[in-house]
């Protein structure tokens, strides 16, 4: 198989400038904090991108000696354990930042190298693209570890771009038929982590689905008809409703979508009357067609870019829904892809026919323990190279933390 070298080593460098920007927003003397108690703290994670990158694809795929033995098992892997008890480090004497900034130089230099020079052909390029979206996926978890800290930890950092303005409530909510049919859902070609394969296809029962993902304002009016708790991204100042920005609390922003847990969406549902979406149905809503076609993205087969929705770092939190409608789905449904991942029903499993990838054989299946819920679509924070039809993120749906929407959907007798 013939591979871009140029192209992987343009995004192993852009990928890696990137999270060099993301480790300068904690103060340095957070440096050795934990802001999601369920997680490590912020040094575990500098150390951990270039010691998976050593291990997956220098130690691993290439069969060749890494950099640091006791970084590499020290900075293997992360967590995600049932409770803060579980959420113990791998060491109680972390090494200091000098020294884990000096290890990753040196990990990168190697990778260049690999990347280059060695045969990252012999595996079709599994291995060399894996840890490249390994770095973009953990941007993304760097960031809504970095929202829990307090503002004063942080270094201010400029908008990523201009702000969109904050509306009032959204005047045209509502709800879109869509006609039983087939959805493909996973992978059917080019790389793909080991969730997303086979792929099959579903036959999909008619449904209704929401047109844009449920706000702030919808879900305000829930909380005071059923007295639920707040979602964890808001905050209440002498009696008025925040949402806590990543570098500033503003006043709740009612037509943006409400990030909230799985739990919380189900909850909102029911009350509705409906139900959070199926992982089918939510292929069915943003791939499908009146044709019967299925497209690579909501919008065509047009590559994301800017116009198509709020991701690839366009902005640090969410904008008011329906703000991309060029990245509509053929159904005139917005927001599928970017402003927030998609709960969906569905709990996190292998597909029919699943078989663990070669370079990172414990990726997905330790989680497929029935206590995790299929989310589908991209965040603000999701690199633009994980917007694919067939990317599944995975969460428990009682962590607050992740960049999180939702909309409901019921089914048409």
């Amino acid at each position: 198989m013939s591979l871009d070298r140029g192209r992987l080593l343009q995004w192993f460098r852009e990928g890696r400038a990137r999270s060099r920007e993301i480790f300068a927003i904690p103060k340095p003397e957070t440096y050795y904090e934990r802001p999601i108690p369920l997680r490590n703290p912020i040094v575990f994670y500098e150390g951990h991108l270039p010691a998976f990158v050593v291990n997956t694809l220098i130690k691993l795929s290439l069969k060749q000696p890494g950099v640091d033995v006791g970084y590499e098992v020290l900075f293997e892997r992360g967590i995600d354990p049932e409770n803060i008890d579980a959420a113990n480090p791998s060491s109680s004497q972390w090494p200091s930042r000098r020294c884990v900034q000096e290890y990753g130089a040196k990990a990168d230099a190697l990778i260049e190298h690999a990347l280059r020079e060695e045969a990252i052909e012999d595996d079709g390029g599994e291995a060399a693209t894996a840890i490249l979206e390994h770095e973009q996926m953990h941007q993304e978890t760097l960031l809504y570890m970095f929202h829990e800290m307090p503002y004063e930890k942080k270094n201010a950092r400029k908008p990523l771009c201009p702000s969109s303005p904050l509306g009032t409530r959204h005047s045209a909510l509502g709800t879109v038929k869509i006609p039983a049919g087939i959805a493909t859902v996973g992978n059917d070609g080019g790389f793909g982590w080991d969730n997303e394969f086979p792929a099959h296809r579903v036959e999909v029962p008619a449904f209704e689905i929401d047109r844009y993902n449920v706000t702030n304002g919808q879900y305000l009016d829930y909380m005071r008809a059923t007295g639920a708790a707040p979602p964890h991204f808001w905050a209440k100042r002498d009696g008025n409703w925040f949402w806590r920005g990543m570098f500033e609390l503003t006043p709740l922003p009612l037509d943006a979508p409400v990030y909230a847990m799985h739990d919380e969406a189900a909850a909102f549902a029911e009350w509705c009357g409906k139900q959070v979406p199926s992982e089918a149905q939510y292929h069915r809503a943003a791939f499908g067609t009146p044709s019967g076609e299925e497209r690579l993205y909501p919008w065509g087969n047009e590559p994301p870019d800017a116009t198509r929705g709020n991701f690839d770092f366009a902005n640090w939190d969410p904008v008011p829904v329906g703000s991309y409608p060029a990245g509509a789905s053929a159904w005139g449904i917005h927001d599928l892809v970017g402003n927030g991942w998609e709960w969906t029903s569905t709990r996190f499993a292998g597909f029919k026919g699943f078989r663990p990838m070669v370079s990172y054989p414990n990726y997905s299946i330790d989680f497929f323990d029935g206590q995790h819920y299929v989310l589908k679509g991209a965040s603000p924070a999701t690199a633009r190279d994980l917007v694919r039809r067939s990317f599944r993120n995975w969460f428990r749906p009682n962590y607050p933390f992740v960049y999180a929407s939702f909309r409901c959907a019921s089914c048409i007798a």
